[in-house]
């Protein structure tokens, strides 16, 4: 648990390690809104910042004072290439900051179930079960695209543990589609996740913005790994 009363420099740095860990223990799916639709607000997004390879948006949460968060960016890599990358869940402890504990407990290809538990400093430890949904799709070029979308699923992992909180809200997704001839990843992601314990929501919100970045970086340098080409 964090207290209201520390430095917000401070208070940011740790959330968003909580919600880097949220966001990337997870899945993704198709999100029908195109980037240059969403800077003029369609569907309720409004952009939020943008950098050369990433721009990120936010729009409010029905019944909620935490806000859903979207980024698109571009990933030197092919989408299979950065889907290998996403599913490879065990992996995660090695290069995602922060995940100390990250499994598959069942599935194949088109649906998983994983467990994660993240270890950010001075917050506590989070942990939660999702289920991912996969889908293999085309294009109108007939170029692969991958989709999937996860949601909350702690009815099919552990038992809570004493002091480990238990993240009730996490759902969102990732959408792959090729770039640049296919040499590229145009990467659509996005979140709607409550951390759990009493941290305010305002401190939730700006925490994430600086969440998504963490975790495009994070993929990027994965993607480069011998491991994961050409499979």
């Amino acid at each position: 648990m964090i207290s209201i009363l520390l430095p917000r420099r401070i208070a940011f740095r740790h959330l968003a390690a909580i919600l880097c860990g949220l966001a990337f223990v997870a899945g993704f799916f198709p999100v029908a809104s195109r980037a240059g639709d969403d800077e003029k607000g369609a569907d309720g997004w409004n952009l939020v910042c943008r950098t050369a390879d990433l721009t990120v948006y936010e729009r409010p949460h029905k019944g909620s004072s935490l806000r859903e968060f979207k980024a698109v960016g571009q990933i030197d890599a092919e989408p299979a290439t950065v889907k290998r990358v996403l599913d490879d869940v065990p992996a995660y402890p090695r290069f995602m900051p922060y995940v100390v504990e990250s499994r598959v407990i069942s599935g194949d290809a088109n649906v998983r179930v994983s467990y994660a538990r993240i270890s950010p400093p001075m917050v506590g430890d989070r942990d939660y079960t999702i289920r991912v949904r996969c889908e293999t799709r085309r294009n109108a070029a007939g170029a692969l695209c991958f989709c999937n979308r996860w949601e909350t699923a702690n009815e099919l992992g552990p038992s809570e543990k004493p002091g480990v909180t238990r993240v009730k809200i996490t759902e969102g997704s990732w959408l792959l589609e090729p770039s640049d001839s296919g040499r590229r990843t145009e990467a659509t992601y996005c979140i709607y996740s409550d951390s759990g314990g009493a941290i305010p929501a305002f401190l939730l919100n700006s925490a994430s913005k600086t969440a998504i970045p963490k975790l495009f970086d994070s993929v990027r340098k994965q993607v480069t790994l011998p491991k994961y080409l050409n499979k």
